[in-house]
């Protein structure tokens, strides 16, 4: 019997927008960016790598490694840039309890 490994799974997995939109937002809810960036890398492999997102996003490939590693800082811009080109959206939420 095969069977498929976890990173494989979740690569198929977050080939929908849906699936990885949840998974970004769980994500962020760690409250880690380091955790974020984590979880945009595997959006951004599950639609056809890093690479093929520079060539998308207009960025250097290099520099986008960078970015969505642990030690990324991407700007707003660059961020913008990813998700749409993943066929995401930021959007914004009420906090449920305000600071």
């Amino acid at each position: 019997m095969l069977t498929k490994s976890y990173d494989a799974f979740l690569i198929e997995e977050l080939r929908d927008p849906e699936l990885a939109a949840e998974y970004l937002s769980a994500a962020l809810e760690e409250g880690a960016v380091e955790q974020l960036l984590i979880a945009l890398r595997a959006v951004a492999e599950a639609h056809g790598g890093v690479a093929a997102l520079a060539d998308k996003t207009q960025l250097n490939r290099q520099a986008m490694y960078k970015i969505l590693s642990a030690e990324g800082n991407p700007t707003l811009t660059t961020l913008l840039a990813i998700l749409h080109a993943v066929g995401l959206n930021l959007t914004f939420t009420p906090l449920p309890d305000p600071v």
